[in-house]
Formats: C-alpha cells, sequence, structure tokens
C-alpha cells in the first residue's frame, strides 16, 4: 500500500527520536552506554600487523594481547567487529587511553561522519553503505581511531568492504605495507568512499528502470517506487554530504599523525567525495523530473479520457433533446401522424451525429 511522503517522514523522525532517546536525559558526558543494532554474539577482535618485511594476521581472544603491540615500530590494524559489548569497548579506552567522549561516540551507532582530534589520536567517523537486491540502502558505522603506529577500527556487524586493502596488506611488496598507520587509514576511507559509487551506479540503474516504467506503463505502484528512490537518495545525502568537511579538516589540519605525502592521497579522496556528492544531487533531481513526467503523463491519460468522454456526451445531447420532444404525450403532434416521420427523425439524428463527428475531426479533437 503506497504511504503518503508525510506520513513516511513523520514515521522516520519518531523513530529517530526514540533511538537518541534510549539515553536518559541528565546523564553525564562519556557515559558509556551501546544505542545501536542488538547483539548476542561474542566481539570479534582482528590483529593485523606489518611493516615493509614482517605480517601477522590473528584473531586474539582478548584485547589485552593486543595492547604489547602498541610500542613496536610496526604497523598496528586493530578491527575490532561489534560494538555492542560495552566492557570490551571501555576496556580497549583503558588499554589505550581514549577519550571517554570519544568511546561514547563509538557506542552511538547512529553519529554523522565526523572527526575529532585528541591529544595523541584522532577519531574519525564515516558511514558504510551497501545496496540489497532491493534497490533499499543498509548504513553501518565505522568508527576510527589513528594513533602513532595503530590504526583501531569499529564496526556494528560482521562483513565489510576491505578485502581488497587486507589483499594488498597481504602482499609482499607494495605501497599500503610502507607506509605508516596514517596511510592505512587514508586506504579504508579511500574504500569506503569507492564503494559509495558502486551504490550509486546501483541506484542509477533504478533509476533508468523507473524512467522506462513511468513512461510506458506509469501506475500509482510506480509513484511509490519513485518516492522510495527519492527517500533513499535523501538518506545517502545524510550520510554522504558531512564527509565532504570530514576529508577536508583531515588534508588542511597540523596533526603530525598524518604525513604530509598522506595528506596528497586525502586531497583525492576529496574529489572523489565531491563527484559523490554531485551524483547524489543529479540523481535527486532526476527523481524530482520522474515524478513530474510520472503525473504529467497520468494527468494527459485523464484529459484523453475526458476528451473521449465529452465527445460522447456532446453528440448525445442533441439526440436527446429530439427524443425528449417526441417523447411528450401530446395529442397534437403534427409530425407523429406523418408516414414518413419516423424514418426522417432518425435520418435527422444521424445527420446531426455525423455533422458533429466531422466538426470534431476537422478541428483536431479526434
Amino acid at each position: 500500500m503506497f504511504e503518503e511522503p508525510g506520513r513516511a517522514l513523520r514515521r522516520i523522525v519518531r523513530k529517530r527520536v526514540r533511538k537518541r532517546t534510549d539515553k536518559k536525559p541528565g546523564t553525564s558526558p562519556g557515559s558509556l552506554i551501546h544505542i545501536g543494532r542488538e547483539r548476542t554474539e561474542p566481539v570479534r577482535i582482528r590483529l593485523i600487523r606489518y611493516d615493509d618485511d614482517y605480517l601477522e594476521d590473528v584473531y586474539v581472544d582478548r584485547i589485552d594481547d593486543v595492547f604489547p603491540l602498541r610500542e613496536r615500530p610496526a604497523v598496528n590494524w586493530i578491527d575490532i567487529d561489534g560494538i555492542h559489548d560495552v566492557p570490551v569497548i571501555e576496556r580497549i579506552g583503558q588499554l589505550f587511553q581514549l577519550h571517554p567522549l570519544l568511546l561514547e561516540d563509538i557506542l552511538t551507532s547512529d553519529q554523522r561522519p565526523k572527526t575529532d582530534e585528541y591529544d595523541d589520536c584522532l577519531f574519525i567517523v564515516l558511514r558504510m553503505l551497501s545496496l540489497d537486491d532491493d534497490f533499499k540502502i543498509t548504513s553501518e558505522q565505522m568508527s576510527f581511531v589513528l594513533g602513532r603506529n595503530y590504526v583501531l577500527s569499529f564496526q556494528e556487524l560482521p562483513g565489510d568492504i576491505f578485502d581488497p586493502i587486507r589483499a594488498r596488506i597481504q602482499a609482499a611488496r607494495g605501497r599500503i605495507r610502507r607506509g605508516g598507520a596514517d596511510y592505512l587509514t587514508y586506504a579504508l576511507i579511500d574504500s569506503i568512499v569507492d564503494h559509495y559509487f558502486l551504490v550509486l551506479e546501483g541506484m542509477g540503474e533504478r533509476l533508468a528502470t523507473l524512467e522506462d516504467e513511468a513512461v510506458d506503463d506509469a501506475t500509482t505502484q510506480t509513484l511509490e517506487h519513485i518516492h522510495g528512490v527519492k527517500r533513499q537518495l535523501i538518506f545517502l545525502r545524510r550520510s554522504i554530504w558531512p564527509l565532504r568537511d570530514v576529508v577536508s579538516l583531515l588534508t588542511r589540519e597540523d596533526s603530525d599523525l598524518i604525513s604530509e605525502q598522506t595528506r596528497i592521497y586525502l586531497r583525492d579522496v576529496y574529489d572523489h567525495t565531491v563527484q559523490v556528492i554531485d551524483i547524489v544531487e543529479s540523481y535527486r533531481d532526476i527523481t524530482s523530473s520522474l515524478m513530474d513526467v510520472h503525473l504529467s503523463i497520468t494527468s494527459n491519460r485523464l484529459n484523453e479520457v475526458m476528451k473521449v468522454l465529452t465527445m460522447i456526451a456532446t453528440i448525445f445531447i442533441p439526440l436527446t433533446f429530439i427524443v425528449g420532444v417526441y417523447g411528450m404525450n401530446f395529442d397534437y403532434m403534427p409530425e407523429l401522424h406523418v408516414q414518413w416521420a419516423y424514418p426522417v427523425i432518425w435520418g435527422i439524428m444521424i445527420a446531426v451525429s455525423a455533422g458533429l463527428l466531422l466538426y470534431f475531426k476537422r478541428k483536431g479533437w479526434m
């Protein structure tokens, strides 16, 4: 059943407000409360430790096993799969001396993309997006903590889009193996942004299908699908638009955690982000145009039907008048007693109908 846009918007707003009010008003800043998807499975911690000549890729049972490696010269990528276990997140904060506000943002899974600088680390929040078979965009919060020689990545659900990055690390030689933790952070951000193009490609195919459907066989369901795509694009814009400011800050901040060489690559990510935003805006314009096309075609079809009905009614109006006149019960109607009155009346009615049809055709109404 088609849902009105205003009603859908109110439903989304109520859902977001309920989600944000899971934390009670007046709670002190830095309180560690998980707000997001409920999960019961254990948190998985994966350590990828590497330099130009060394590689170690293992799953660890406890975050305490990872902490002693933090001071070693190699790059340590610690991937935490699951933010629902508050004690684990709290222990990570204790070991890496992370600010309580940073941990609070990690546990709150509806953050806007942003970056915060702390004394010895950078905190970055992004949205990892994907498109399912029903052309519905799914979003997952990705949080990164960049330190001197380590990167902490936090994600809500199992599975990600970083397998190509892991494959590059597995390669014996490569730029990522020679780079530091800042270059790894760039590679992860770049992978997320590049995946946006795949999402947009799927949305573009959906819009092309809806365009054909709106022109060839527009129905009420078509309008519902167009509204659905428009809502997805609004969600996509809300998830991507702040990323431009995030990457811009990373390229301009004077933090010694990001080298000048890595900032060059981050500027390329900024260009890609601007391209993504431009595509999203173009798709929004196309969606609005599709709605106008659908409404115009529906209106034209209705006008065609009304035109045909109007012509039929116009033809029958004089015929109804003639029949009405000779249907009156008067005794002294001279034509009633004429032998040829009946066929003459039929001839007049046929002539009137033919004349009106000819008139409509000459006017181009038929």
